[in-house]
């Protein structure tokens, strides 16, 4: 009697270490491609999570219950206001697979002012195959910029109603790299709507910014010694056109402004990608037989 009731203890303590083993079995990480972030501009986090537990999982939440959970908070501690649930889509991943998931942090909490902040994340499953794991915690900072050029501009909805946007030009240097933004703001309380990086710049010349009669930012700025780029960004803070123009014999590409409304750029030659691959494909290498 004795010996069959050490048996199933024997039993119970083994299907419980199994349990508690599978439990575990979930291995997750966190990381960023930066730290250092223009205030407005995407904060992208890469969540990874392998699957150790030796079945297919499949991880869905629902508005109540999340899989997949994020915490940010300040440099005081305190959590970061949440602008709407942090709610995904299910993921499937096999036995032994690591599958990521990139999240915009910005569409989810208000990040639209400078400070220093941390970020987790937390990954649950509702059926309980596992138990919650948490990712690394990881430090970022946003940072204001500084206004370089600045124009405001009337817009109107669908319901005619008249509101102002501020179109920026907005300069940052992370100590490596002198970086050029557009940022689109509200005209009313300066909250910056959307930015976005337009590219590294040089400081040998100063960019040039102008508003055309459709309400769009033109900004050129050198990007290389002969390069520079061109770009076109409407009221809603979408890049419209991109072009790389080369300088001219004669000197510096030009923006210009015309009574029509309309903004162009002079005195450039447009570079091509693909005439020029075509012209470095037929040079002849020094191995090539005549």
């Amino acid at each position: 009697m004795f010996s069959q009731s050490f048996r199933c203890l024997q039993v119970s303590a083994f299907l419980l270490a199994l349990c508690s083993f599978a439990q575990a079995q979930i291995a997750t990480s966190m990381s960023m491609n930066k730290r250092e972030f223009v205030a407005g501009e995407p904060v992208i986090a890469e969540v990874i999570i392998t699957n150790l537990t030796g079945q297919e999982l499949t991880l869905a939440g629902t508005v109540q219950q999340p899989w997949l959970t994020f915490v940010v908070t300040n440099n005081q501690g305190n959590p970061v206001s949440i602008v709407k649930p942090n709610i995904f889509g299910a993921m499937k991943i096999k036995t032994g697979e690591s599958l990521a998931k990139r999240v915009d942090l910005t569409e989810y909490f208000l990040l639209n002012s400078q400070g220093n902040f941390a970020v987790y994340a937390t990954i649950i499953d509702p059926q309980k195959r596992f138990s919650s794991a948490s990712t690394n915690r990881i430090l970022f900072n946003l940072s204001p910029g500084r206004t370089y050029w600045s124009q405001k501009v009337g817009v109107s909805d669908n319901k005619k109603v008249t509101q102002t946007r501020e179109m920026k030009v907005v300069t940052f240097s992370n100590g490596k790299k002198n970086q050029i933004y557009a940022q689109v703001a509200d005209g009313a309380s300066g909250v910056p709507l959307r930015t976005f990086l337009l590219g590294d710049m040089l400081l040998m010349r100063k960019p040039m910014a102008s508003i055309d009669g459709q309400r769009r930012m033109h900004v050129m700025f050198l990007s290389t010694p002969a390069m520079w780029v061109y770009c076109q960004i409407d009221s809603d803070g979408k890049l419209v056109k991109r072009e790389i123009h080369q300088t001219a014999p004669t000197g510096d590409p030009v923006m210009m402004a015309y009574g029509d409304g309309s903004v162009r750029v002079v005195n450039s030659v447009l570079y091509d990608p693909a005439a020029v691959a075509e012209a470095r494909s037929k040079v002849r290498k020094i191995s090539d037989r005549p």
